[in-house]
């Protein structure tokens, strides 16, 4: 790094001065606290964002949001060229420069990175980042900071992509570094074509009518999704889409009681929706009259995740919840049957030449009953640590990886290979056998692969998918609860001083430190019909989660507190 370098980096970050006594770490979220105190960090992390694209000669993505978190708060987080998440082997580097309060030592650190990973930063390279932000009122000021971040590094350019969901940045970042177009209305035209695709091609001799007289009620957390999916409804024939929760001024507050995560969570309706939506719709397609409950669908505050719910009892406003386990099995159950149809040898000789794998990862806290329907459906299913970041590495392995948290984020990744023979099956097929059911279902496999955000999770591209496989599977959504039955569950934490007294192993479903613990546990859980418990420290606070579930909601709640108090003891928190 030559002088004028260092200089521009000093001169910049005087501007910067870090907050005193607080400590940030970079984990799945990117940075997040209270929006005051943010501005330096997301400056540095411009600064990181210039030096990981001249590293990897890409476009790299920085998005300014805190997600489900309150109004107050902010984040800042990077898209790596694939448009997912950063690299782990650079979250030390980002801690260590978001932290770091002495101006020498800020610069030190720069200097040793730069060396150590060979960034020829201060000459005549050059850095592309997009920027994007959420509708947080502090976006704006710290969007600043993120430029004048950027800006500090000679050859570096920031591009204000705008007001964005989190997924449509990530979206535009894979695409750009993909060498094709890019823009916010290219996000939009791609979701509408491939939905329309998948409608298109539900079995004609099946269809009532070609536009269904179901209206969508999505809640929009009062965030950027509600925004955002106001405008993709004008392009979606065939659904009715009604958006609550919008964020216009003087409807709500961003997450204030809405959103994905409130509902996930405290499994009851968001405020927008009254007794008035309880009740029952008659709706007809596919030659079959469904009686449907109101159908209810929740975003978060930067619309990467997505639930559904519905209403069942005027009596209260608690809701019967379809989570992204149950997104995920409906995905796998549909994508199973269009591989099975490629399988099968049809008059017209065309029969697939290739295995596609087809894979399903999940955390230890996804439901024990949405794993083993997997499994009965004949699926690779493999679990991993808790956290996007390792979902995705995972699903990555795969032909087809399918990958979903309870909380309703995840999606789907198919591989180049994959891609490259599903485009051969469609485009290299006789007249005879165009049109049969093998065609129909590379078509279909295709339109996922175009309607789904392998970036990221996305909640407006998996409306539309589950929206898609609903239609073609003729599903009500109290058909689509049923594909199994939830095991009841309860989660604790305790406090602890020190987090890292507790390690685990085998994607934290069993302890390691301290000994003895996992037998205690393992002896507690035999006592129920059904039981499963684990724990796992917190990746951001000193505490230690428990997760228990057994065959009734009783044995769930006696299990998870028989387990906490034996990790109290074996951390010694029951000493007086």
């Amino acid at each position: 790094m030559n002088e004028k370098q260092q200089a521009l980096l000093i001169e910049s970050a005087s501007r910067f001065p870090p907050p005193q006594g607080v400590k940030l770490s970079y984990g799945t979220s990117g940075f997040r606290a209270d929006a005051s105190i943010l501005s330096s960090t997301v400056f540095r992390v411009g600064i990181l964002a210039a030096l990981r694209s001249i590293k990897t000669k890409s476009v790299i993505g920085l998005m300014i949001t805190a997600s489900h978190n309150q109004v107050s708060d902010n984040g800042i987080k990077i898209a790596d060229p694939t448009g997912g998440m950063l690299t782990q082997d650079w979250e030390p580097f980002a801690d260590a420069i978001a932290n770091a309060i002495d101006p020498k030592d800020f610069i030190q650190l720069i200097t040793e990175f730069v060396k150590k990973e060979d960034i020829p930063i201060g000459g005549v390279q050059s850095a592309e980042i997009y920027l994007g932000r959420d509708t947080r009122p502090s976006g704006e000021v710290l969007l600043e900071a993120a430029k004048q971040g950027i800006s500090s590094v000679v050859g570096a350019v920031a591009i204000d992509m705008g007001i964005l969901t989190t997924p449509q940045l990530h979206w535009m970042v894979r695409r750009k570094n993909m060498g094709m177009k890019v823009s916010e209305s290219s996000y939009f035209e791609q979701l509408s074509n491939s939905f329309r695709c998948l409608v298109d091609l539900i079995p004609k001799e099946d269809t009532v009518t070609s536009k269904v007289d179901e209206k969508l009620i999505v809640d929009g957390s009062n965030g950027v999704g509600g925004e955002k999916l106001e405008e993709l409804k004008k392009l979606v024939d065939g659904l009715i889409i009604e958006v609550r929760n919008t964020g216009k001024e003087g409807e709500g507050i961003l997450n204030e009681r809405v959103g994905a995560d409130f509902v996930q969570k405290e499994k009851v309706a968001p405020l927008g929706f009254s007794s008035n939506d309880v009740g029952i719709r008659l709706v007809s397609y596919l030659h079959v009259h469904t009686h449907r409950q109101c159908v209810l669908r929740s975003l978060d505050g930067d619309a990467d995740r997505l639930v559904y719910f519905h209403i069942p009892s005027i009596c209260n406003m608690k809701i019967d919840l379809v989570d992204g386990d149950k997104i995920l099995s409906l995905y796998s159950l549909f994508i199973m049957e269009q591989l099975r149809a490629l399988s099968k040898k049809e008059n017209s000789g065309m029969i697939a030449d290739y295995s596609v794998k087809l894979g399903v990862v999940q955390t230890a806290y996804a439901n024990g009953a949405s794993t083993e329907y997997l499994k009965q459906l004949g699926l690779d299913i493999v679990f991993t640590p808790t956290g996007v970041k390792y979902l995705h590495e995972k699903a990555a392995e795969y032909d087809i990886g399918i990958y979903f948290e309870a909380n309703g984020h995840g999606t789907i990744l198919f591989s180049e290979h994959c891609i490259s023979w599903l485009e051969s099956r469609t485009n290299e097929v006789s007249s005879t056998s165009k049109g049969s059911e093998q065609h129909k279902a590379a078509l279909r496999l295709l339109a996922i692969s175009n309607l789904i955000n392998q970036a990221v999770g996305d909640a407006l591209s998996g409306l539309l998918l589950a929206e898609a496989i609903l239609l073609h599977k003729g599903w009500s959504i109290k058909r689509w609860a049923t594909l199994y039955q939830d095991l009841p569950s309860r989660q604790l934490k305790v406090k602890v001083a020190d987090r890292t007294a507790v390690t685990t192993a085998n994607a934290e479903t069993v302890v390691v430190k301290p000994s003895g613990l996992q037998e205690a546990i393992n002896s507690e859980t035999a006592k129920f019909p059904l039981g499963r418990s684990f724990i796992r420290p917190s990746g951001t606070e000193d505490v230690i989660r428990i997760y228990a579930e057994a065959s009734t909601q009783e044995a769930a709640d006696t299990l998870a507190e028989s387990v906490a108090e034996h990790a109290k003891c074996f951390l010694g928190l029951n000493k007086s």
